[in-house]
């Protein structure tokens, strides 16, 4: 079973994914954090945002690897445990940057499709074009929204947990800004699959929303 979560950035698609995972004991992956690893690949090598030869040539020679259950994956980058250092605001806009170049959409694209088909059991996927371009036959696709300033306010409230203070204002400019990126970008720009399950979390917490998707799930599997 494939099960593709798409949308905006801070609709919970992550969150979800893995309790989905970790209900259905499927493989959970992070597209999102391969994303992400490529983009703190790119800050360490100091390369710039612009050159998109050369993060082309990172995105290829990176080693990435997803490791441990679904609540508690590790993100590991040529070796290091990277897992923390990708959630950075910083590493976030450049991902949404790195994620617009072609060439490195290709190359993690081919991953993703090979770790899905790969495992036993199927695995849940979430991103932005899982949906369309990633496994556009996938069994069950989602689609979760949110309002920017719902998703402002839970990514905020999320770094103050982290201690990481941030002003509410600037990180909804970030989201909106990502948001624009995300749904302009030339190449797999972020939409809904005419087939996908929308959901808004806006007015919704976690549990709602899980089982809303469980029930979902159980209509489209015998």
């Amino acid at each position: 079973m494939i099960i593709a979560i798409d949308g905006p950035s801070g609709a919970g698609k992550s969150t979800l994914g893995k309790m989905l995972a970790k209900e259905l004991n499927l493989l959970y992956l992070d597209t999102g954090a391969m994303y992400r690893s490529v983009a703190l690949a790119v800050l360490l090598e100091e390369v710039s945002a612009r050159d998109h030869e050369e993060i082309a040539e990172i995105a290829v020679d990176s080693e990435i690897k997803l490791d441990g259950k679904p609540d508690k994956l590790r993100v590991r980058l040529n070796g290091e445990n990277v897992t923390d250092d990708i959630r950075t605001n910083e590493v976030s806009q450049i991902a949404s940057i790195v994620s617009t170049i072609p060439a490195v959409r290709k190359e993690l694209v081919r991953r993703q499709r090979e770790l899905g088909k790969a495992s036993k059991t199927g695995a849940v996927l979430d991103g932005r074009d899982i949906g369309t371009v990633v496994f556009p036959k996938a069994d069950v696709k989602f689609y979760l929204t949110a309002t920017a300033e719902a998703r402002a306010k839970r990514r905020h409230e999320e770094d103050k947990a982290k201690g990481i203070k941030t002003k509410l204002e600037k990180t909804l400019g970030e989201i909106i800004r990502r948001d624009e990126r995300d749904a302009n970008r030339k190449h797999s720009p972020l939409q809904k699959a005419d087939d996908a399950i929308e959901i808004d979390t806006s007015e919704m917490n976690l549990e709602q929303v899980f089982e809303r998707m469980l029930a979902e799930i159980e209509k489209k599997t015998p």
